[in-house]
């Protein structure tokens, strides 16, 4: 299961743990690191780029609008929090346990962005 890796706040968001590698040379869901979803992005981690492409990768495996997940910790930081309103907890546990079986069984295979 996947519920520890994120918290649900007292609003009834979801609060996502996320390790972040940017400049990586495409934007993915790895696996795990520790209690945190390890994603690499593309982008760098200057001006927030890194930020952004980690909460619209977030959005995007979550099936939500980019406006429904804000950082809300962790801004020049590898560890971050992305607050997700919008999705139910169960739901996020299921879409995040896809898309890391899918990262799992074809680990380089294809970048889990929406691209094929």
């Amino acid at each position: 299961m996947n519920d520890d890796l994120f918290d649900v706040n007292k609003e009834g968001s979801v609060v996502l743990r996320i390790h972040v590698q940017p400049g990586a040379g495409r934007t993915a869901i790895v696996g795990r690191h520790g209690d945190a979803l390890k994603v690499r992005v593309a982008a760098p981690p200057s001006g927030g780029r890194a930020n952004e492409a980690c909460a619209d990768l977030v959005a995007e495996i979550l099936g939500i609008k980019s406006s429904q997940v804000t950082l809300s910790g962790g801004e020049s930081s590898r560890q971050k929090k992305l607050t997700v309103s919008g999705i139910e907890p169960d739901e996020v546990s299921r879409l995040l346990a896809e898309a890391m079986s899918l990262a799992e069984s074809k680990p380089g295979q294809r970048p889990l962005d929406g691209r094929e």
